[in-house]
């Protein structure tokens, strides 16, 4: 096991328990405590948990408070991998709509560049990429601004993407859990979440291994409206059986 799996695994224990122990961590992974304190460093300064003596504590507001630029720096690598793995679903001509996200900004820079797309999305930071590249139609929609995480939102923002019809949606979320559904902390982009998803055909969800079993501030939706999660390896079997039984195909 390499560090990231190591250290993956030690986030998904963090979620589910609410706190873990260096001492227990250390002989489960049989690596030394100063591997697991460096493995703990690294995930706090990425705002994924809080360390305490002894071990660490679910940390989310940290991630939350964070601006766009940290965010991206925050599980990059799996996110690379999620945004790759999402690329491969695209085909020419597609109609994709996006919503705001580190996880959705990482996986528009993954489309092929020589397709014929139309892009839909509320972010402000895809759709300025996106207008640089001369095969893409490229839509803003309009509304109020969050300029923190630079998105827009609102009845405008709602209104606007009733017009348009998508092939797929790639849709980022905070938590996924069996129970409570696809959730987030932005409460003024729910409703253009769910406009987006009644708007598309083929509902992507990207989200890393930090985000299940976890529950954000806001309900998006229930489970069922999505055909694929596409994730990493971080994902234990347990939770893609429960998925797969319900209809979602989990690409990991």
């Amino acid at each position: 096991m390499n560090s990231d799996e190591r250290k993956q695994q030690i986030l998904g224990f963090v979620q589910k328990n609410g706190s873990v122990k260096v001492s227990e961590l250390s002989k489960l992974f049989n690596v030394s405590e100063v591997t697991v304190r460096t493995d703990l460093a690294d995930l706090e300064g990425k705002g994924l948990l809080t360390r305490i003596h002894g071990g660490a504590i679910s940390s989310y507001k940290p991630y939350y408070s964070m601006n766009l630029n940290q965010r991206l720096e925050a599980n990059q690598t799996q996110k690379v991998d999620i945004a790759e793995k999402i690329a491969r679903l695209i085909k020419p001509d597609d109609t994709i709509m996006l919503n705001s996200g580190t996880t959705t900004l990482l996986t528009f820079r993954k489309f092929p560049a020589d397709y014929n797309l139309n892009i839909v999305t509320n972010s402000i930071s895809i759709a300025l990429e996106a207008s640089s590249n001369p095969n893409y139609n490229v839509v803003l929609v309009g509304g109020s601004i969050n300029t923190k995480y630079q998105f827009s939102f609102g009845p405008d923002s709602v209104e606007q993407l009733k017009k348009y019809h998508a092939d797929k949606l790639i849709l980022s979320v905070d938590g996924i859990d069996i129970e409570n559904g696809f959730t987030t902390y932005y409460d003024k982009e729910t409703d253009v979440d769910r406009i987006m998803i009644e708007q598309s055909e083929t509902r992507i969800i990207a989200a890393d291994f930090s985000k299940f079993r976890h529950k954000a501030f806001v309900k998006i939706s229930d489970i069922s409206i999505a055909d694929y999660i596409v994730t990493n390896k971080g994902l234990d079997k347990e939770l893609t059986e429960e998925l797969s039984s319900a209809g979602i195909e989990v690409i990991s």
